[in-house]
């Protein structure tokens, strides 16, 4: 039978691009104001920037993210809550921040928007007890992310890459953050909030001469300023690719970033050029690296990439999270992606798909309002020309193989690549060592570090058998733990704002049930019982088999310790720091127990699980060890499975409050 050629089908015409034309005014204090009308909906939004320079904070880092609080905290005019409670009422939506404010809402209340927009912005009252309590807050969460290896890796990269002395590289700090005095933000405020550089882009449902009169009377009382035009250093390049190195101990996975500062504009002729590079090497899920480290690999979720556009310096940067064993491989298939697009043309067939999927993108976004408002207000601040989004999809489609060759070799720094790894010392630098690429050590705030003592010497006579009798003793002996033949918890704690309970019943004869809800609904549920296991989410039932089951057996117990102490092969493989202190390392096949040298309490475990076919490690840090009934447990519990949860215990009940029934 002779095979059916069946030709493919013939590229359209290009889709047709108008994107609404600004009407344009400026008022007598610097303020640019651009219209578009746009009847098609019965809405609107106001969208007001403030294009000032870039500047650093200094020892007061922190004074823009708390002046971003405070305004709009109430005016003058009107209380926080009456502000608040008249936004609801309305059905809008108005947010503020120190560069400028953002109303959107049904068009038939837009002067009432705008009006109320225009007093949060302009007429703000910034009172102690507000900027006390938004001090506090911006503390507290800089604390939670202490030991967030995700927040620790931003901060590094951003700081190696640009320096601490740049805008894009000095970070918050609860020093800095200390520093801030309420006479500080309104200093900022008054410095500037101003109208030279501001632009006020209104999009939807109105009409230009109404609307025009409205602004007029709202906006013409700000004063007349402009903020002060800071000079700004360019950040320089490595001279050689080179790993920095941050160690935490607490990571489950590495953080990987391969970067080099960019000088890419909006302007530049190679801009189209360069931002489908950057698609074609990790902007989509068919991207070079995605495919390698993804799909061919299955180190990670994903992998990308990205780079900036912007009149002031920005970034180009590979990314991904990989587990630790297979760190070092990862950097070497970075590597080897980013010299393939620098050195390889990209094919036709290739090129022609990821144009297709990012015109497709583009086509879409313009159907929004907020798109449109950000095009109007970059044509001006970026100083495009007037057709530059109606050229845009010729501009992209008019990019060669050739083009995207050169692109990649100007912007992508293979030779001169800085590799931000954020990881586990212990796991990850024995095979980073073997690249025979130069390692530089640097802590979590990215000042440069010595390499740390990695493989520190057991103390003779201590055994994986040793450590683990003492953790039975240290927390209440071998018969109290033998006479324990159920467990009952009861913990909280909170994920993305909702309130989690986490409850716990386990027996001696290995049945378990572990149920976690949120806002008093059941999220999910595992059960261990003498037939099997299953799991519930979302009220679909799950009967488990294979690893699965296998995993969730061996946890069906009321202390690890007991099994481990009379388990073959479990080893003590060295000693780490957890948490600042010297841990014991007792390995199980995929599972890692910590026990504190000093306390000999259990301070954190690891488990390597299987989830859609990916590897995943689950590390749960343990502290705050109360005695219940003589027994000692941990009532505080951090689970990191890619974000960190940390959960409080209020209930622990032995030998009461679990019966056979729990386990159906």
């Amino acid at each position: 039978m002779q095979t059916q050629i069946i030709p493919q089908p013939k590229p359209g015409p290009l889709p047709s691009i108008k994107i609404g034309k600004p009407q344009t005014f400026e008022l007598k204090n610097g303020l640019k104001v651009l219209v578009v009308e746009n009847h098609k909906l019965p809405r609107v939004s106001f969208s007001l920037s403030i294009d000032n320079t870039p500047y650093t904070e200094g020892s007061k880092k922190g004074v823009s993210e708390l002046t971003s609080a405070l305004i709009g905290s109430g005016t003058t005019k009107i209380s926080k809550d009456a502000f608040n409670e008249e936004v609801d009422f309305l059905g809008a939506n108005i947010n503020f921040e120190n560069s400028g404010a953002y109303a959107s809402g049904l068009s038939k209340y837009a002067n009432r928007i705008l009006e109320l927009m225009a007093d949060g912005a302009l007429n703000p009252v910034f009172t102690q007890e507000e900027f006390d309590k938004n001090k506090s807050k911006l503390i507290e969460g800089l604390k939670a992310d202490e030991k967030n290896v995700q927040s620790v890796a931003r901060r590094v990269q951003n700081v190696l890459t640009f320096g601490g002395n740049h805008h894009l590289g000095e970070y918050l700090s609860e020093a800095t953050i200390n520093n801030v005095t309420l006479e500080d933000v309104i200093s900022n405020y008054n410095t500037f909030f101003v109208p030279e550089n501001a632009y006020l882009v209104i999009i939807g449902d109105v009409k230009f001469d109404i609307v025009k009169k409205q602004v007029e009377i709202l906006f013409d009382p700000w004063l007349k300023a402009t903020a002060p035009n800071l000079t700004i250093f360019d950040p320089k390049n490595v001279q050689y690719s080179q790993i920095n190195f941050i160690d935490m101990p607490n990571a489950v996975q590495s953080e990987i970033a391969v970067m080099n500062v960019s000088n890419l504009k909006m302007t530049d002729k190679d801009y189209f050029a360069t931002i489908l590079a950057n698609e074609v090497l990790g902007g989509s899920f068919n991207s070079y690296l995605n495919m390698n480290l993804r799909e061919k690999h299955a180190w990670a979720y994903g992998a990308w990439s990205g780079i900036g556009g912007s009149k002031y310096v920005s970034s180009f940067g590979a990314y991904s999270q990989v587990r630790n064993a297979v760190t070092d491989s990862a950097v070497v298939e970075f590597l080897k992606e980013i010299k393939r697009i620098r050195t390889e043309k990209v094919s036709d067939e290739d090129l022609r798909n990821v144009k297709a999927s990012y015109i497709g993108n583009f086509v879409m976004q313009i159907e929004k309002p907020q798109t449109i408002a950000g095009y109007a207000l970059r044509t001006k601040t970026q100083g495009l020309p007037e057709d530059f989004y109606e050229n845009y999809i010729k501009n992209i489609n008019a990019v060669t193989p050739e083009d995207v060759l050169r692109a990649a070799n100007k912007y992508f720094l293979a030779d001169n690549a800085r590799i931000v790894i954020v990881g586990k010392g212990s796991e990850v630098l024995p095979g980073l060592e073997k690249l025979k690429i130069p390692i530089f050590y640097f802590d979590k705030y990215g000042a440069p570090v010595e390499k740390k003592v990695l493989n520190k010497t057991i103390p003779a006579g201590v055994t994986a058998k040793s450590v683990i009798d003492n953790y039975i003793k240290t927390i209440g002996g071998l018969k109290a733990l033998s006479d324990v033949k159920s467990i009952l918890t009861i913990s909280y704690g909170t994920i993305q704002g909702a309130q989690l309970e986490l409850t716990s019943k386990t027996t001696s004869s290995n049945k378990m049930l572990r149920e976690i809800k949120a806002m008093g609904m059941s999220m999910m549920k595992q059960v261990v019982n003498e037939k099997g296991a299953y799991l519930v989410q979302q009220g679909e039932r799950k009967d488990l088999t294979g690893n699965e089951l296998t995993e969730m057996k061996a946890s069906a117990n009321t202390f690890d310790e007991l099994l481990l102490s009379k388990k073959e092969g479990v080893i003590l493989s060295g000693i780490e720091e957890i948490n600042g202190a010297e841990a014991y390392v007792i390995k199980d096949k995929e599972s890692i127990y910590y026990y504190d040298v000093t306390s000999g309490l259990k301070v954190a475990e690891s488990k390597i699980l299987e989830q859609e076919g990916q590897k995943i490690t689950q590390t749960t840090n343990y502290s705050d060890y109360k005695e219940v009934k003589g027994i000692k447990f941990p009532f505080k519990t951090i689970l990191n499975i890619g974000m960190e949860i940390e959960l409080t215990t209020t209930t622990i009940k032995i030998n009461e409050g679990v019966s056979d029934a729990d386990f159906k």
